[in-house]
């Protein structure tokens, strides 16, 4: 951590839609948001090849894909760490810088932690825009300030295609964390928002969104889980994941296998933002769409038409609740948002069956 800064904790979010001083975002990215993450496959074969060396005091380490690592430090408290950064997905650098942190606070929230602290990580070019570099580390700094996290520095190197996001520190209660590994047989499915960022910024690339659409997903990723957090720690939830860079189907795939059960989901009911179809129809398609449905695509039994949106890859997403049977419809209504999407089952063929 080279600096330190403070800015402005007051809130006082742009319009969303109205487009950079200098020029649009998204067209200097090759792919936007959590889009740009590496392929679920190349991170398999790379991070098997890593040695792991035992340590009592990690409560959640990398063995099961978690959103955070969990670090022990007293029967009262442990760490929740996490890191997320990305490329543009929208085309204003005030509202990047937002939904950038977001992303990374939800890490924090999937495990039922609070988010604490925070340091920037920032990649721009050389001769970028300084106006625009200002209003995306307000945007984030802001949207941390409102999570009531303490923005601590950051660091910041040089590079053609900008990218920003935040490491998040977290606090939680050794015995209330809550994993990707916990779904049961009998769990109910709950999800706590729409799918289709993904698709959404890649047709705001391509020149093809509407605004009305692009402003739903907006709203969208802007939304932290914080209230989502607080609601479902009230219940008995056994198992937590958020559903970002490799889809439902994908984060959905990494709670079937660490909780050793079958996730079956009903693609009906799952809730797509306004234009996510009709892009998808158009073929605006990210890359890591692809690259998702290439990787996790073999451990799915059964077929929709609709299919190629459940390994969309979400910036900023919902979470993914497992619950038992008799609270889901009790959180559905402490949870607007929330919705049923499946059930969980002793394990099947397969870790993901389509209904």
């Amino acid at each position: 951590m080279h600096s330190s800064y403070s800015l402005s904790p007051s809130y006082s979010l742009y319009s969303i839609l109205v487009p950079p001083t200098k020029g649009h975002l998204t067209s200097q990215t090759s792919a936007g948001g959590c889009a740009s993450k590496l392929s679920p496959k190349i991170l398999d074969q790379v991070l098997a090849r890593i040695p792991r060396w035992a340590n009592e005091n990690v409560l959640v380490g990398y063995d099961t894909a978690d959103d955070a690592g969990v670090y022990w430090l007293t029967p009262e408290l442990a760490l929740v760490q996490t890191v997320d950064f990305f490329t543009p997905m929208v085309d204003d650098a005030y509202t990047f810088g937002a939904i950038a942190a977001a992303n990374a606070l939800s890490d924090v929230y999937a495990m039922g932690g609070k988010p604490i602290s925070a340091l920037s990580i920032l990649a721009f070019p050389a001769k970028g825009d300084l106006d625009e570099l200002a209003e995306i580390l307000k945007g984030g700094a802001e949207k941390i300030h409102e999570a009531g996290c303490v923005l601590l520095g950051g660091h910041s190197v040089k590079d053609d295609e900008m990218k920003f996001g935040y490491a998040v520190t977290g606090t939680i209660h050794p015995d209330r964390v809550k994993t990707n590994a916990g779904a049961r047989p009998g769990d109910a499915l709950l999800f706590t928002k729409r799918i289709g960022t993904g698709v959404i910024s890649t047709a705001l690339k391509r020149g093809i969104a509407r605004e009305s659409d692009v402003q739903a997903a907006v709203d969208s990723m802007l939304k932290l889980n914080r209230e989502t957090c607080e609601v479902m720690l009230g219940f008995d939830v056994h198992g937590c994941t958020d559903v970002t860079g490799f889809g439902l189907i994908g984060h959905a795939r990494e709670v079937a296998l660490a909780s050793k059960v079958t996730l079956e989901i009903d693609p009906r009911k799952i809730q797509f933002l306004p234009g996510a179809v009709e892009y998808a129809e158009q073929g605006a398609i990210p890359g890591g769409l692809i690259n998702n449905r290439e990787f996790a695509s073999s451990c799915v039994e059964g077929s929709w038409e609709l299919e190629v949106l459940l390994y969309d890859p979400q910036t900023s997403g919902g979470l993914l609740i497992a619950l038992p049977e008799r609270d889901a419809a009790l959180l559905e209504t402490k949870l607007p948002d929330a919705y049923r999407i499946g059930q969980v089952t002793e394990r099947q063929n397969k870790p993901i069956r389509l209904l």
